[in-house]
């Protein structure tokens, strides 16, 4: 659960940006749409390796990014 300390004589859409930054640090949706469905360690595994080497295949400049 989230708690914002929120002035009394503070804006409601200051609170509210506050709010949506503590959510986003926190990584709450990120960890729902994890959840979603069980990922099995091999492919979680085999999908990081794919994403390094995508990334260093940027890096080099053989692939430009979209």
């Amino acid at each position: 659960m989230l708690i914002i300390d929120a002035k009394e004589c503070e804006n409601i859409d200051k609170a509210l940006k506050k709010y949506k930054k503590k959510f986003e640090k926190a990584r709450i949706l990120q960890q729902l749409r994890e959840r979603q469905a069980y990922v099995k360690p091999s492919v979680k595994r085999r999908n990081e390796i794919q994403r390094a080497i995508y990334r260093t295949k940027i890096a080099t400049g053989k692939i430009e990014k979209k």
